[in-house]
């Protein structure tokens, strides 16, 4: 079954965001869709010829992660987006955010850092099957760096094209925004 690219489009008119910066990331993400159904074609067709033990057949599996998850990812991502960026204070997630960061205030101030941080990635806040606990990670790249057994469950993108179009390099700005826009019951919907 093949992927399909799901509509955002009722993210255009969002505060802080405009329409073209919008509309190049949708169209970005489509990227990722369009390339995860031909990488998974494609290895479907080496290995129903038995042409597994080749270089090429490496590789697509090795780009596969960057397709899925650079799919995934920003799926997420437009996921929590779209809401009045308050988090319910009475809600569970704000609940274990306390729990485990001590403060909402102390959380955010971390996941902002690691947001703002040089080079280009996401900042995730997982949720450890594990433990329960909640951790701030930065991912460098779509395909490393994803805590294994981990649950994402709020996603900023800070790749330069989720920003650069509206902010230049004013990240912290870009940042300022996304916590506006933050859709905190999406959030809280994948907390486990």
């Amino acid at each position: 079954m093949a992927y399909e690219a799901k509509d955002y489009s009722k993210l255009i008119g969002m505060a802080g965001f405009s329409e073209a910066l919008l509309k190049n990331h949708f169209t970005l993400y489509q990227g990722y869709v369009t390339n995860t159904n031909k990488v998974l074609d494609i290895l479907a067709k080496m290995l129903a010829d038995g042409a597994t033990a080749t270089p090429e057949y490496a590789e697509l599996k090795r780009r596969l992660g960057w397709e899925f998850n650079g799919m995934r990812l920003h799926e997420f991502y437009f996921e929590n987006l779209g809401g009045n960026g308050a988090i319910d204070q009475a809600g569970k997630l704000a609940a274990k955010i306390v729990a485990d960061f001590g403060s909402y205030e102390a959380w955010e101030k971390d996941f902002r850092a690691t947001g703002a941080m040089r080079g280009i990635g996401w900042a995730v806040l997982y949720q450890d099957s594990a433990t329960g606990k909640l951790i701030n990670f930065w991912v460098n790249e779509h395909d490393v760096a994803h805590p294994a057994g981990c649950t994402p469950i709020l996603i900023m993108d800070v790749f330069e094209h989720a920003f650069m179009l509206d902010y230049g390099l004013k990240r912290p700005d870009y940042i300022e925004a996304f916590f506006k826009n933050i859709d905190w019951k999406a959030a809280e919907a994948r907390l486990k």
